[in-house]
């Protein structure tokens, strides 16, 4: 029996249990369409945070209290006592004049309410200047003043889904909220900037430093530091003015690590890319092990199918069929199923990112790496676990295979 034959003997056999061959066929499905989806889904939100990293710009220095390196790894030191200060800030002002703008930033999470709506949000106390360095602009209204700043008044600029969730139908811009039981007039409203992966930039408060330090958190000292470089060829220029200013602001000898981090662009996204690329394999590992439990489930239907058709083999047997031929069609009935199995997953796969990107407002990457993998792997799955039982098939002895009822 040549190939052909056996491959038309194998659908036919198939076709006569239809439903049994697709539900044996859903594990491979399922398992190849959790794989793409996984790694459309990561490479499609990995894109969307790097490219709003980007639109920042590339001239932006991040500045962080309590990390410190050593041996090239930044070691955090959670609960540490070691603050950024506005003095700290003021001291880059004066002394980093390379940098075009410096930034201080306080920011932490808040309850908001506007009547009997209530929404827990970010809250980032800043300067005006936050608005061109972070590229967060007032798409109605406007941003807060300096003398707004200086005079701790309590005036914010919210983002959309803040107005979505407590404005659905009022206009927001003149309305007062109430951030942690202080009353805020909103004078702006963000840009849409859309959902970035893990983080959403349009679920934010913005509030002048002042404000957020005295009146919402009482507290005294920054989260963050962002320095606006000139010109790109001077980023290095600028990090170690920083390092120098802030070593001395903070009475650090020439033995000491540094009690903070500065960080580029270009290393949040080396960071990011690395640990969505280890949550993407991750997901992808996951859903692999239904490839596997489907090969397993192949396996069990196909020792059922050789027992249910043991005369009939014993029959071929006896007609001059040769074990290559015996095991070769249950091979390929094996082989069909995770083939058919996975071409079924590859479109479930491609049609489930695009509807879970759609609800996440995001653009997946269907890779086409991850299609070959995905199909490599079923084919895979469909040899490996058809060999035993296309083996038990093909070493049965012909007269026992004849007696068989």
């Amino acid at each position: 029996m040549n190939f052909k034959e056996s491959f038309l003997t194998a659908l036919a056999a198939l076709f006569a249990n239809k439903l049994r061959a697709l539900l044996t066929m859903l594990g491979i499905i399922i398992g190849v369409a959790a794989v793409i989806t996984m790694i459309a889904i990561g490479e499609g939100a990995q894109k969307a945070v790097i490219d709003r990293i980007q639109s920042m710009g590339t001239n932006l220095l991040f500045v962080s209290p309590g990390a410190q390196r050593g041996g090239g790894v930044t070691v955090i030191q959670f609960g540490t006592s070691v603050r950024m200060r506005n003095s700290d800030s003021d001291a880059l002002v004066e002394n980093v004049p390379a940098a075009e703008a410096i930034v201080p930033e306080y920011n932490q999470r808040a309850q908001v309410k506007y009547q009997n709506r209530n929404w827990n949000t970010r809250v980032v106390g800043t300067i005006p200047e936050y608005e061109e360095v972070r590229s967060f602009k007032a798409a109605f209204g406007r941003y807060f003043t300096h003398a707004e700043e200086e005079g701790v008044a309590k005036v914010c600029v919210i983002g959309q889904t803040i107005v979505d969730n407590l404005f659905p139908i009022a206009d927001p811009l003149g309305q007062t909220i109430r951030i942690n039981g202080e009353s805020f007039e909103i004078v702006g409203v963000l840009e849409t900037k859309g959902q970035s992966g893990f983080q959403n930039p349009d679920d934010q408060i913005i509030v002048p430093l002042s404000t957020a330090q005295r009146r919402i958190y009482g507290v005294d000292y920054l989260s963050q530091i962002t320095a606006k470089v000139v010109d790109d060829q001077k980023m290095d220029e600028v990090f170690l003015d920083i390092e120098r200013v802030l070593r001395r602001e903070h009475k650090l000898r020439e033995d000491q690590a540094n009690d903070f981090t500065i960080r580029n662009q270009a290393d949040i996204i080396a960071t990011f890319e690395e640990t969505q690329q280890t949550f993407t394999f991750l997901l992808a590992g996951i859903a692999a092990v239904s490839l596997l439990v489907g090969g397993i489930g192949i396996m069990n239907i196909m020792i059922v199918s050789v027992t249910e058709r043991t005369r009939e083999i014993g029959v071929r047997k006896a007609m001059g069929a040769r074990r290559n031929d015996i095991m070769s069609q249950f091979l390929i009935e094996s082989v069909v199923m995770s083939v058919v199995g996975g071409c079924l997953g590859i479109g479930l796969g491609v049609l489930a990112s695009y509807l879970i990107a759609t609800y996440g407002n995001l653009t997946p990457i269907i890779s086409v790496n991850s299609i070959a993998l995905s199909f490599l792997f079923a084919s895979f799955v469909g040899v490996f676990f058809g060999i035993y039982p296309a083996w038990k098939a093909a070493t049965s002895h012909v007269i026992d295979a004849l007696r068989y009822e």
